[in-house]
């Protein structure tokens, strides 16, 4: 666990000089390596990465909240970013520098008026985990093991400046503009205030967990809604092993497969069946108990999918969809991937490199068993990502799509990794959901 942190930068002038502090630090790694450049004849990309990846992620690390999650965010799809800076923001999933005992104290007193020791008979001082939102302490009572999550103070007041603050450097990490990019930019707050509403939250795991409880192999926690608050969550500890240290040893291609199958199932009965999903598979939300079943926690931000948009999304997984252009131009102006006033040269380059990219993304679908374990696969995704971000036409079509795109893309890539981490092969055709549900 990081060293803890005694205080937060709560106010909007303190948290908005960390910004300032943050990108001096970053034009000074960049003289840096271009001194180094001018001495030895070629830049080191890589060490220039390092040291602001370093520097930006510590940042973050301070402020916790939006500008942390936003680290999070980043880090799942490893083809976004250079790999430095991906490898860095991954720590925001689950061991980012926890708060300090006398903050988490005064938590406790502002949301249920008594102090931990006051309320559990033991209370574990140090946080179990820590993430971008929230730390996860263990308790005890009338002999129960208890998980009780603490949210870190300002977390909720600030999302809306954080993001303001934090979009500049996330559009420059990402080689997109500015323009345009409102409508996500307010999906993203959107989920994030949601993210931040623990008492939404507590509503959102009792009902996920009631709808999920007749599929095989998955497992919840118990809540307790008397000992949770607007800034605290508890519920019953979880016995088990995380996933990314699950994976780390040496498993069985029986186990790795059997886990992969409860990831994949658990995901389209969601989708397909709840029209509704956990929007944040990262390795930190999952847990793998002795009998490789898949524990599941922190519902704090969970997609309702709208009836139209998983109708057009769901017809153009087909392949066979993919080989009609009349049905591919509907569904992309329904989707918004075609814009109303885009000239016939944009809509083919569009039409072009969309129906490229989805070809590939929904291959798994169309194949009925995927081995999650092809490399050449996660390539062949990482050149065509690559292939658009180089593309000057399509640079000057960035924002494409609607912004559901931004959480059920999230998702998707987060299935997408997990799974390939496990190397584990699928049958992705496994249930009649709408049967199940």
């Amino acid at each position: 666990m990081a060293k803890e942190l005694d205080r937060i930068p709560i106010g909007k002038v303190k948290r908005a000089s960390k910004f300032v502090t943050t990108g001096a630090k970053v034009g000074a790694n960049y003289v840096k390596a271009y001194s180094k450049a001018a001495i030895k004849g070629k830049l080191d990309k890589e060490e220039l990465d390092s040291d602001n990846a370093r520097d930006i992620y510590d940042s973050l690390s301070e402020l916790k909240g939006s500008a942390l999650k936003m680290a999070q965010l980043l880090s799942m799809d490893q083809n976004v970013l250079p790999k430095a800076y991906s490898d860095k923001f991954a720590m925001a999933q689950y061991s980012a520098p926890p708060l300090s005992y006398p903050l988490v104290k005064k938590t406790f007193i502002e949301n249920l008026g008594k102090a931990p020791n006051e309320i559990f008979d033991a209370f574990g001082k140090s946080a179990s985990n820590a993430a971008s939102m929230g730390q996860v302490h263990k308790a005890e009572l009338n002999g129960q093991q208890l998980a009780v999550k603490v949210q870190y103070p300002g977390v909720a007041d600030s999302i809306k400046s954080d993001l303001r603050l934090a979009k500049p450097f996330a559009l420059k990490l990402m080689n997109v503009k500015g323009k345009d990019v409102e409508p996500y930019m307010k999906e993203v707050e959107d989920k994030l205030l949601e993210e931040a509403d623990y008492e939404l939250e507590l509503k959102q795991s009792l009902d996920f967990a009631q709808k999920c409880e007749k599929l095989e192999g998955v497992f919840f926690p118990t809540y307790y809604p008397e000992l949770s608050a607007r800034q605290i969550l508890t519920m019953s500890w979880m016995d088990g092993e995380p996933i990314g240290a699950w994976m780390k040893r040496e498993q069985s291609q029986v186990s790795r497969d059997k886990l992969g199958q409860t990831l994949w199932d658990f995901y389209m009965f969601q989708m397909h069946s709840l029209r509704m999903m956990h929007a944040d598979p990262h390795p930190g939300n999952f847990i793998i108990d002795d009998q490789d079943n898949l524990g599941v926690i922190d519902f704090g931000c969970i997609k309702h999918i709208p009836e139209d948009f998983y109708e057009a999304y769901f017809e153009l997984a087909s392949h066979e969809v993919l080989e009609n252009p009349d049905k591919v131009d509907r569904l992309f102006r329904q989707l918004e991937i075609i814009r109303p006033n885009d000239s016939q040269k944009d809509v083919a380059t569009v039409t072009e490199m969309f129906t490229g990219l989805i070809r590939l993304l929904s291959r798994p679908f169309n194949q009925g068993s995927f081995d999650f374990a092809d490399e050449a696969y996660f390539r062949e995704i990482y050149l065509k990502g690559e292939e658009i971000s180089k593309d000057p036409e399509m640079n000057k079509l960035q924002a494409r799509g609607s912004r559901h795109f931004i959480y059920f893309n999230r998702t998707f890539f987060g299935l997408y990794n997990i799974l390939h981490a496990l190397k584990a092969q699928v049958n992705t055709a496994s249930v009649d959901f709408l049967s199940v549900a």
